[in-house]
């Protein structure tokens, strides 16, 4: 598992951001069970790398529940209490395991306490209009001594935005693989050969060793986020994101492109995977479905100030789509986005399990079970 970078090891060089928040399905971990099971199967990497779960708040307590706008019922709050809880258990028991199993190569002792520092401090939002009044979100930071997990509970709801800047903040590593609770893994990522390819575009393929050069891809193009297919996004460089628009279509043609990191200069081919090919496309919009991109170019780019992210915003909506207007006038270079392409946008690689409605793995059983019988005339 080495990598490029000094001889470090790939799951040091990325940082998992799970960010989670009120759902139907709490108390029970359905939700974030099923993406670890995910990337156990199609990314085994995620499993061994350092980890910071989110756990998000409501608003307010109200008799309709409305979790895009944090609001919960009085049974939504209680709930979540007792799901923060058991989210925090299943991510230590899983992150120190699968660092144990993918790395050490031995069983992680369940029956060892976790030793754990708890930290304060703030995510400020917005601008200070008076004296008094600072905007900011007071947290609770709770990390293992090997800071190898890391827990970050708000007195206020943040919302997705202002969550990952949280952990942005407290994230070591240069790069970060961001997941939302309910989107898992349905296709196999090469996780490892893409830091690799990261890298080496970061560093602009500078290297003094002209052995070779024949067999060696200099990466010139920056590649600072990469984001996963899902279903609204297949065949994403022939459709109309891209086609209507000549400027967009015309970078397109310019970078989509199968980098190969075997032939990527500095770069060791990974022993598990010979030959493998790394289709990419550029991307037109910062994305929030699940991620991977440069720690300090997030940074930079989406949370430049206070200003650029409200309590309660998505990247996607907000600053997602500036940066798409920005490209559209030909600055796609300083976004740097990209999408994974396997099969020319045929192959799919995350699926969302919408959060906001999941009822758990039971629950799901039982609403299938009604659909059906509704529609073949089994019930009124």
């Amino acid at each position: 598992m080495a990598s490029a970078d000094g001889g470090s090891p790939h799951h040091e060089l990325v940082t998992l951001v799970i960010t989670t928040s009120p759902t139907p399905s709490a108390p029970a971990t359905d939700l974030i069970s099923t993406i670890i099971a995910s990337f156990k199967r199609h990314c085994r990497l995620l499993v061994a790398c350092r980890v910071i779960l989110v756990l998000d708040t409501f608003d307010r307590i109200t008799t309709e529940p409305r979790l895009k706008k944090g609001h919960v019922t009085p049974d939504g709050a209680h709930n979540y209490a007792a799901y923060k809880d058991n989210a925090k258990r299943l991510i230590l028991r899983e992150y120190r395991r699968g660092f144990h199993d993918v790395v050490e190569g031995d069983e992680y002792d369940d029956s060892v306490p976790e030793l754990l520092s708890v930290s304060h401090d703030e995510a400020e939002y917005g601008a200070d209009a008076y004296a008094q009044e600072t905007n900011a979100v007071p947290l609770t930071i709770t990390t293992t001594f090997d800071n190898r997990v890391t827990f970050i509970e708000p007195a206020q709801r943040l919302g997705f935005g202002l969550a990952v800047r949280s952990a942005l903040r407290l994230t070591t590593t240069p790069y970060v693989w961001i997941q939302q609770h309910d989107w898992s893994l349905v296709s196999d990522i090469p996780l490892a050969p893409l830091l690799d390819l990261m890298r080496q575009a970061r560093s602009g393929g500078d290297d003094d060793d002209d052995d070779d050069m024949q067999t060696r891809q200099v990466v010139d193009v920056p590649i600072k986020y990469v984001c996963f297919p899902s279903v609204r996004m297949a065949n994403y460089a022939t459709s109309d994101h891209v086609m209507l628009y000549p400027g967009l279509k015309a970078l397109t043609n310019l970078y989509k492109q199968t980098f190969s990191p075997a032939a990527v200069r500095g770069v060791v081919q990974p022993s598990a995977a010979p030959g493998l090919k790394i289709p990419l496309t550029p991307l037109f919009l910062w994305h929030d479905k699940p991620h991977l991109a440069e720690t300090e170019h997030y940074l930079a780019r989406v949370f430049p100030t206070r200003l650029a992210i409200p309590r309660g915003g998505f990247i996607e909506d907000t600053v997602g789509h500036r940066a798409r207007a920005d490209m559209k006038q030909g600055n796609w270079k300083k976004w740097a986005c990209w999408l994974y392409y396997p099969n020319e946008g045929k192959q799919l690689c995350v699926r969302h399990l919408k959060g906001r409605t999941w009822a758990g793995a039971e629950g799901e059983v039982a609403k299938a079970q009604e659909w059906i019988l509704r529609n073949t005339g089994g019930i009124s």
